[in-house]
């Protein structure tokens, strides 16, 4: 499956529902199910671990319009990733990488 790593506090917020858009500064052709996985920094209780899987439905460039659900200000070059149907998992550890990157794993 294909992972996504995300630093905190953007992790907790994905998890809890309050965050539907991931910011980042390059784009992807993928679409289709996420393994999330929180960075180990900052220090949280879902640090270095996969923690919910979820559908990456769009990628487009980032709008005024969409910081409310991305929990951040706009900024140059961004790209929002519009993830829906947010699924917690058992959490394991894990270790993040930059990028998409495969992970052994099966809902």
């Amino acid at each position: 499956m294909k992972a996504l790593s995300l630093k905190e506090p953007w992790a907790s917020l994905v998890l809890n529902g309050k965050k539907t858009i991931e910011t980042r500064v390059w784009r992807t052709n993928y679409r289709g199910r996420l393994l999330l996985c929180a960075s180990k920094n900052p220090k949280s209780d879902i640090s270095g671990k996969a923690f919910a899987t979820a559908n990456l439905v769009e990628i487009r460039p980032m709008q005024k319009k969409d910081e409310k659900k991305a929990c951040c200000r706009l900024y140059d070059g961004a790209y929002a990733w519009v993830i829906s149907e947010v699924t917690p998992i058992k959490q394991f550890e894990i270790k993040g990488q930059l990028g998409l990157f495969e992970v052994d794993y099966k809902e």
